[in-house]
C-alpha cells in the first residue's frame, strides 16, 4: 500500500484546531453508529478541548494532502507511557496508509522527545475489529478490557519502545 502522493505528516498548530475537530467528528461517526452511542468522547469533545490539547505539551500531528487536513493523532507522555488517542482519517481517504503514517510519525516523535517513555498505550472499542487488527499489526498487544457501559467495553493495548521496555515491564 502506498501513501497518496504529496501526503505530509506535520505538527498541528493552534490554527488547525477547527479543522482537526471537524475531521475528528466526521471520522468517528461510524464508531458512534456501530455502538449505538452518539456520545462517544471523540464526538463530545469541544473545539476548545482540541485547542487546549495542542497547547498543553501534548503531541498533535496532522496529515495534510493538497492543503486539506485528512488525518490526525494525539499523544501525551504520562508516567513513562505515551497515551495515544483520537487517531482519525477522513472517511473518503481510509485504507491508504495515512493512519499507519500518522502512528509511525507519532511513535518516532514521542520516542525522540521523551526519553523516559518506555511504551505506548491506546484503547478502542471491543467491536472495532478493524481498529484492533490495525493496532495489532503495528505491534500493540491487549493488556486488559474495561467495561464502560452495557454496550461498550474498551480494549486497552500497549506496545513497548524497543530497548526501553525491560525497565518498565511493558511488553
Amino acid at each position: 500500500m502506498s501513501l497518496p502522493p504529496g501526503l505530509a505528516i506535520e505538527d498541528a498548530v493552534p490554527e488547525d484546531a477547527g479543522e482537526v475537530w471537524t475531521l475528528q467528528r466526521a471520522a468517528f461517526v461510524d464508531e458512534a453508529q456501530a455502538y449505538g452511542d452518539p456520545f462517544i468522547l471523540p464526538l463530545t469533545e469541544s473545539l476548545d478541548q482540541v485547542r487546549r490539547f495542542g497547547e498543553s505539551g501534548g503531541v498533535l500531528l496532522k496529515a495534510v494532502l493538497e492543503g486539506r487536513i485528512v488525518g490526525a493523532v494525539r499523544g501525551r507522555a504520562a508516567e513513562g507511557v505515551a497515551l495515544v488517542s483520537k487517531l482519525c482519517v477522513a472517511p473518503d481517504l481510509r485504507r491508504r496508509g495515512i493512519a499507519r503514517a500518522l502512528m509511525t510519525a507519532l511513535e518516532d516523535r514521542v520516542t525522540a522527545a521523551f526519553p523516559a517513555v518506555t511504551g505506548f498505550a491506546i484503547a478502542t472499542g471491543h467491536d472495532s475489529a478493524a481498529n484492533l487488527r490495525f493496532y495489532r499489526g503495528l505491534g500493540y498487544h491487549e493488556t486488559h478490557r474495561e467495561r464502560l457501559a452495557d454496550h461498550l467495553t474498551m480494549v486497552h493495548l500497549r506496545k513497548p519502545v524497543p530497548g526501553r521496555a525491560a525497565a518498565s515491564g511493558i511488553g
